[in-house]
């Protein structure tokens, strides 16, 4: 709904941008948006234009302000279905929160954080460039590189003495040599990954559109073509941009910390043991997973 200098996203009773913004605060060294109180502030690129937004939530919707003054129409139509995508908000949660109550380890997640969605990442190229940015390396290193990435190669635009980043374009990051990756502490594999990813969006090799006509099992294989997407990258991939439902990365290090502690068990658990568990989650192992990682924050 427009109104004025702002829009109004409806959500639905059972959605907590508070709990949200716990997820995306995870780290003082984000660069991709900034949180001030109970609002977030985030540039976008819509139409090809730049956007900065300012969303805060009420009982029953978003609000999104635009502290430049309101952008054009075709971009105020398209700013709800990229901030609906953000938060999942189109999903019926339902059936999730009925099977969680008879479940022994979802039933205290839901209960310590009710309104919880997957925060996702709609950007394929993000999306992939960031999970191998992360894979073997600590959460502090992991943004540490993504800070540098970013502030190096994507778009700034500034308000009130602040900068506000963009994610860097595929174009851009696929002219670049692995040496200019190198120089911020990218070893020479990642680099490569990193570049060779931007050059087959680039290409259209592989698009986010593509990917969401194939099956679960054809879209995991077709992600694990790309040099560099294992088996973990792929499942964060279509947990976090392609929002599939039955995705769970049974190998990640945070699911399995978290999983420790739920279990009270005296060591992390095996890949195995996990992906076996995961199952009785069926098609909310995405939602799962997500749960499992908030509460390690």
């Amino acid at each position: 709904m427009h109104n004025g200098h702002y829009l109004i996203i409806p959500t639905a009773s059972d959605f907590s941008f508070k709990e949200c913004l716990v997820y995306l605060n995870r780290s003082p060294q984000e660069v991709l948006h900034k949180a001030e109180g109970e609002s977030i502030i985030k540039l976008l690129m819509v139409n090809k234009s730049l956007v900065l937004l300012k969303m805060r939530s009420t009982e029953k919707s978003l609000i999104v302000e635009f502290p430049f003054g309101k952008p054009g129409e075709r971009e105020c139509d398209l700013i709800p279905v990229y901030i609906s995508e953000w938060f999942d908000l189109k999903r019926d949660m339902a059936d999730f929160y009925k099977m969680a109550q008879g479940d022994s380890i979802l039933k205290n997640l839901v209960s310590n954080h009710p309104g919880l969605r997957i925060v996702g990442i709609q950007d394929l190229f993000e999306a992939l460039t960031w999970a191998v940015i992360g894979q073997q390396i600590n959460l502090t290193f992991a943004y540490t590189l993504k800070r540098r990435f970013v502030e190096n190669f994507g778009e700034r635009l500034e308000y009130q003495g602040e900068d506000y980043w963009l994610y860097p374009h595929s174009e851009k990051i696929a002219s670049l040599q692995v040496s200019d990756l190198r120089k911020l502490q990218f070893t020479t594999r990642k680099a490569e990954y990193v570049i060779g990813i931007a050059k087959a969006i680039v290409s259209r090799e592989i698009t986010k559109e593509e990917l969401l006509q194939l099956d679960y099992h054809k879209m995991k294989s077709r992600l694990m073509k790309l040099r560099g997407v294992g088996v973990w990258t792929a499942e964060y991939v279509m947990l976090r941009c392609l929002l599939q439902p039955q995705a769970f990365p049974a190998a990640d290090i945070g699911i399995h910390h978290a999983l420790r502690k739920q279990l009270g068990l005296d060591r992390k658990p095996t890949t195995n043991y996990v992906e076996e568990l995961s199952e009785r989650w069926g098609d909310w192992r995405a939602y799962a997973a997500f749960h499992l990682w908030r509460s390690q924050y």
